[in-house]
């Protein structure tokens, strides 16, 4: 057997994506970047990927069901040591950057499988590790079947916000979000959030995450959201790129904008909306402010993946483009944070419009749409210097929405004259 050294790993590493997505691998040199003038932003979020595996098989799942999967060959549960260096590196990188704000995301599989004992030890650590001046905050997203009551009250004691996922109706959400033996999980879902909504468990409810599928009905689905009083509803187009198009796609019809455009009419205007992250991005956005996701915008991704083996990765939706896409060759007891600067994947996702293709540049809503999640720009062969595959519903959804927020607009200023 050949075992390859540090150095061999990331020459072949460097030749793979080379291959794969030759922009920007093979043609964006971070050297010359910074040379030029870009300085990289530092990693605020840091995403611990504390346990590997999931309780739950959900059949559109973007770890384990997608071109990638690395996540066989690597341990179950994140080591002590693993954790101890990811939080001391972020602690270094904070102290280095004088970062005001950290955020450590426990993510999986499904972190609760990693255990509320070590997961107490893993944020006492944490919190004793961050250099005084920096807020800490810890989430945590899991599919919430083992929100029960002792550890909602636990993690309210940790002070751990929790994100939930969640499609919609009980049908809906069991037709994909199913145990390994094939049950629904709707109603230990509805369980846990119902705990989280109560008046004492409320500080540690983040909200909900739900990904976007036009074969259900939108209102429906918003409304089934909405009766769990979430902060927060994330909605999250499927993964998809141009050589794996999304599932409902159609030549000329933009199933998944006409989805949104149907909750967003249906949101837009309440009295007290529940806040949806996607349409508040796109209007902050419409009104000359910045976006928080990497689903619409230009803001500079500040964002990494430490699996369970040490490995820091890219974001997790990247493994939807081709096995290894996420990779940087790089290791948390080894390399420093700022080691991941010279990956030209990772600067390619800071890079605002010098990441963007020329169809992106002339379109005249490039400022808002910011060319869509990166991970939803690859083409096998080429890369990620392409629109989104998702580019007809983004125009249409954000056009949509631009011109109901000028009607409001024109209203206001013809009733200001009056």
């Amino acid at each position: 057997m050949t075992v390859l050294s540090v150095g061999g790993a990331a020459a072949t590493l460097r030749q793979a994506q080379r291959a794969a997505a030759p922009w920007p691998y093979a043609e964006l040199d971070p050297e010359r970047l910074r040379a030029a003038g870009w300085r990289p932003t530092p990693i605020r979020d840091l995403i611990l990927k504390i346990h590997q595996r999931c309780n739950l098989a959900c059949d559109y799942c973007y770890v384990y069901e997608s071109t990638d999967q690395t996540w066989r060959d690597r341990p179950a549960v994140m080591a002590d040591e693993i954790w101890q260096a990811a939080v001391d590196n972020l602690a270094r990188h904070a102290t280095t950057h004088g970062l005001r704000r950290v955020q450590v995301i426990l993510h999986g599989g499904e972190p609760l499988l990693f255990r509320l004992d070590r997961i107490e030890r893993l944020v006492g650590h944490l919190r004793a590790r961050m250099p005084e001046g920096t807020e800490t905050r810890v989430g945590m997203q899991t599919n919430g079947v083992l929100l029960t009551r002792p550890v909602v009250s636990r993690l309210v004691d940790l002070r751990i916000a929790v994100g939930v996922s969640v499609d919609g109706t009980a049908e809906d959400h069991d037709r994909h979000r199913r145990t390994h033996a094939g049950r629904g999980s709707f109603a230990a879902v509805a369980r846990a959030l119902d705990l989280l909504r109560e008046p004492a468990n409320r500080p540690a409810y983040a909200g909900i995450l739900t990904t976007v599928s036009p074969d259900t009905d939108p209102v429906r689905t918003f409304e089934t959201l909405s009766a769990f009083e979430p902060p927060m509803i994330d909605f999250l187009l499927p993964h998809a790129n141009w050589g794996e198009p999304p599932t409902h796609a159609r030549p000329g019809a933009t199933p998944y904008a006409d989805w949104l455009i149907a909750v967003f009419d249906r949101w837009y205007g309440r009295s007290e909306p529940v806040r949806i992250r996607l349409f508040d991005d796109i209007l902050a956005l419409l009104l000359g402010g910045a976006s928080g996701s990497e689903q619409v915008g230009l803001s500079p991704a500040g964002m990494l993946v430490v699996e369970s083996d040490g490995a820091l990765e890219q974001v997790d939706a990247l493994k939807s483009a081709y096995p290894g896409a996420a990779a940087t060759g790089l290791d948390v007891r080894r390399d420093e944070l700022d080691a991941v600067f010279d990956d030209a994947g990772v600067a390619a996702r800071q890079l605002g419009p010098q990441a963007l293709s020329g169809a992106c540049l002339s379109c005249p809503v490039v400022r808002v749409c910011g060319g869509g999640h990166y991970a939803h720009r690859y083409r096998p062969g080429e890369g990620f210097l392409n629109p989104s595959v998702y580019c007809d519903d983004m125009r249409r959804l954000i056009d949509h929405v631009s011109a109901r927020v000028a009607a409001d607009l024109q209203r206001a200023a013809a009733s200001e004259k009056r």
